[in-house]
C-alpha cells in the first residue's frame, strides 16, 4: 500500500465510525417551547427619570450609553 492508500483507509474509517456514532444516537431538536427566544432589537429601553440626560456616546455597532451626561467613569455602559 502506498501512502495515499493509508491515508484513504483512515479516511473511510473515519467516515465509517462517524455515520455509526450518528445512527446510535438520535438526537431530536428541542422543542419549540425549549429554544430560547431571541431578543429583538425593538425591545423597549429601560425607563429611565425624564430628568437625567444621558451621556449618549454612540458605540460602532449603534448603541448608545446609557451613563448620566458627563459621567466620571472610563467606560461607557450600551444597551
Amino acid at each position: 500500500m502506498s501512502k495515499m492508500d493509508d491515508l484513504r483507509a483512515m479516511r473511510e474509517a473515519r467516515y465509517e465510525q462517524g455515520a455509526a456514532r450518528a445512527a446510535a444516537k438520535p438526537q431530536a431538536a428541542p422543542k419549540r417551547a425549549d429554544r430560547p427566544v431571541p431578543r429583538t432589537a425593538e425591545a423597549e429601553p429601560p425607563a429611565a427619570d425624564p430628568e437625567v440626560q444621558l451621556c449618549g456616546h454612540r458605540a460602532i455597532s449603534g448603541r448608545t450609553c446609557t451613563r448620566e451626561h458627563g459621567h466620571a467613569a472610563k467606560s461607557h455602559r450600551y444597551s
